[in-house]
């Protein structure tokens, strides 16, 4: 089964616009929406380029699942956490909106933001994101970053395996963050409101 199994078509109503010249920006949007990828590969939308990863590998996972159990643990506030959760963000200047898939998207369960919510869905509400670098570590670091910034998401955690380090960005403006602090593997992380807890990174070690 190919990932775009899921995948719902958004946008343009065709049937208004039937004769209305398409723009580059609809011409790579409408075929990224329509993308067949193999079972396990993910396809993301960022920045006006189709970026597709492959199936993660075993480390990948478990950093995930580390952060995540801790954030369900220890949150001030109880949250619900998307592992597979399509995006819709703001983009810079002509290019599509970006369509992201964070590694994990967390959000106060009492918003109930997943419910219901469509394949690729706006990211109002969303408390914080997660990414653990994989096979393109530079897109999680640069690109993404500023495609969380853009569309206002308060905190983004960058897992960086190559550097063994975490870093929390937050307060984000326009398109970038302004505040960013990072740890070495072993090291507490200070998570801000509504989680409130210090993030303990030694079990990613």
């Amino acid at each position: 089964m190919s990932q775009s199994g899921g995948r719902q078509k958004e946008g343009r109503d065709m049937t208004a616009v039937a004769h209305e010249p398409l723009t580059q920006e609809d011409v790579l949007l409408d075929g990224f929406l329509a993308l067949e990828t193999p079972e396990g590969f993910r396809a993301e939308l960022i920045e006006g380029e189709i970026v597709v990863t492959p199936p993660p590998d075993g480390d990948h996972e478990k950093y995930i699942s580390r952060i995540v159990r801790q954030v369900i643990k220890r949150s001030g506030t109880e949250m619900d956490v998307s592992g597979n959760k399509g995006l819709r963000l703001k983009s810079g200047g002509a290019c599509p909106k970006n369509h992201v898939i964070p590694d994990a998207t967390f959000a106060r369960l009492e918003h109930d933001l997943f419910g219901g919510a469509d394949t690729w869905m706006p990211c109002d509400g969303v408390a914080m994101v997660l990414e653990v670098t994989s096979t393109k570590p530079q897109a999680d670091r640069d690109a993404k970053r500023r495609c969380y910034a853009r569309g206002g998401i308060p905190l983004y955690v960058l897992v960086d395996r190559e550097a063994s380090s975490v870093t929390l960005f937050s307060d984000p403006e326009k398109d970038d963050y302004r505040e960013h602090c990072t740890r070495p593997f072993g090291k507490q992380i200070p998570l801000p409101q509504p989680f409130a807890f210090d993030l303990d990174t030694s079990d990613l070690l």
